[in-house]
C-alpha cells in the first residue's frame, strides 16, 4: 500500500525541503471555486474554500484552516511560523497574525503546490456528495433512482494510504470507507433530499458495520465538500436523534474520492440483483 503519493521534483522541494514557489505563479492563487483544500502528499484535509480570501499576496491565502488539521511551529528562521500537515508533516507554508486582512486576523499563506482541490461541483454545474453507508453496492443502486442524479460510482474515502485498492480496503487498516460519489443535479434535487434518502435506506445507528457487513470499512459517513454540506447534514442528524435515533454517522471533510474498480460499479445492474442489506425505511416522518 502506498502511504504518500508521488511528488515530482517541484513539488518535493516544496513539500518535503520547505523550499518556496515564486510569488504569483500558483494555480490556486486566484483560485475560488467552493470544495476542500487537501494535503497534495498524503491527502488529509487541510483547508476550506470558505476560509480562503484574496490578500493580493501572490500566494493562496486563508483565514483558518479546518481543526487540528494544519500545525504550527517555529520557523527554521527565528522569526516566522510554519504551518505544516498535522498528518505527514508537510510544508505547507506560514502563518501570520496582526494584519487584519479579515475579521479573523490570520492569514495562513500557503503554496499552492502542497495542496489538491476536491471541487463541490462539476464543470457543468452540477453538485458533488460523498457518503458511505455499508456495502457500496446497495447505496449506489438505490441512491442512483433519485430524480436529478446524472451518475453514481462505487469507490473508497476517508482513509490515511493513497491509491487503494478492494484488497487494501478490505484490511480495514487503510482507514478507508466503502462510499459512493453521487452527481447530481441540484436545480431538480437537493443536496438535503439526496441526503434524507441516505439516511433511509441504511441503518445509521449500526456502528461500523451494516447488516451482515463489519467493519470500519462498512461505517456511515458523510464526507462534507462544503460547509453547507456539513450544515445540512449535522441537521438531519439532529432530525433523526430528535425522533429517537441513535447515529453513529460520522460527518468528515472530504479527502480524495478513488473510484473502484469495474466489476464494483453498477453491480446489481449487471448481476440482476436486489441489494441484500440495504432497503428503504422512512426515518424523518413529514418533510419540514
Amino acid at each position: 500500500m502506498e502511504r504518500y503519493h508521488k511528488l515530482t521534483s517541484q513539488e518535493a522541494a516544496i513539500i518535503e525541503g520547505k523550499a518556496t514557489e515564486r510569488q504569483g505563479t500558483g494555480q490556486y492563487n486566484e483560485h475560488s471555486k467552493e470544495g476542500v483544500y487537501v494535503c497534495r502528499r498524503c491527502d488529509a484535509p487541510a483547508f476550506l474554500s470558505t476560509s480562503k480570501f484574496s490578500s493580493h499576496c501572490g500566494w493562496p491565502s486563508f483565514d483558518d484552516a479546518i481543526p487540528l488539521a494544519v500545525n504550527q511551529v517555529p520557523d527554521i528562521d527565528g522569526q516566522r511560523t510554519e504551518i505544516v500537515c498535522a498528518h505527514c508533516k508537510g510544508h505547507f507554508g506560514h502563518v501570520f497574525k496582526g494584519e487584519w486582512l479579515t475579521t479573523k486576523n490570520t492569514r495562513h499563506c500557503v503554496n499552492s503546490l502542497s495542496l489538491r482541490f476536491l471541487p463541490a461541483y462539476t464543470d457543468k454545474g452540477e453538485e458533488r456528495a460523498i457518503v458511505a453507508g455499508g456495502c457500496f453496492w446497495g447505496v449506489e443502486e438505490l441512491l442512483r433512482q433519485l430524480p436529478g442524479v446524472h451518475a453514481v460510482i462505487s469507490g473508497y474515502c476517508g482513509g490515511i494510504v493513497v491509491n487503494p485498492t478492494y484488497k487494501d480496503v478490505c484490511t480495514g487498516i487503510t482507514g478507508h470507507a466503502e462510499a459512493v460519489e453521487i452527481i447530481f443535479d441540484p436545480k431538480v434535487i437537493t443536496y438535503e433530499a439526496v441526503l434524507r434518502h441516505f439516511f433511509e435506506i441504511h441503518d445509521p445507528t449500526q456502528i461500523n458495520r451494516q447488516g451482515p457487513d463489519i467493519g470500519t470499512q462498512y461505517r456511515s459517513a458523510v464526507f462534507y465538500l462544503t460547509k453547507a454540506q456539513a450544515q445540512t447534514a449535522e441537521n438531519l442528524i439532529q432530525l433523526l436523534e430528535a425522533n429517537g435515533y441513535k447515529i453513529s454517522t460520522t460527518i468528515e471533510p472530504a479527502r480524495p474520492f478513488y473510484q473502484a474498480e469495474k466489476e464494483h460499479q453498477a453491480y446489481y445492474q449487471k448481476n440482476h440483483k436486489q441489494p441484500y442489506c440495504h432497503r428503504h425505511m422512512a426515518r424523518f416522518g413529514a418533510w419540514s
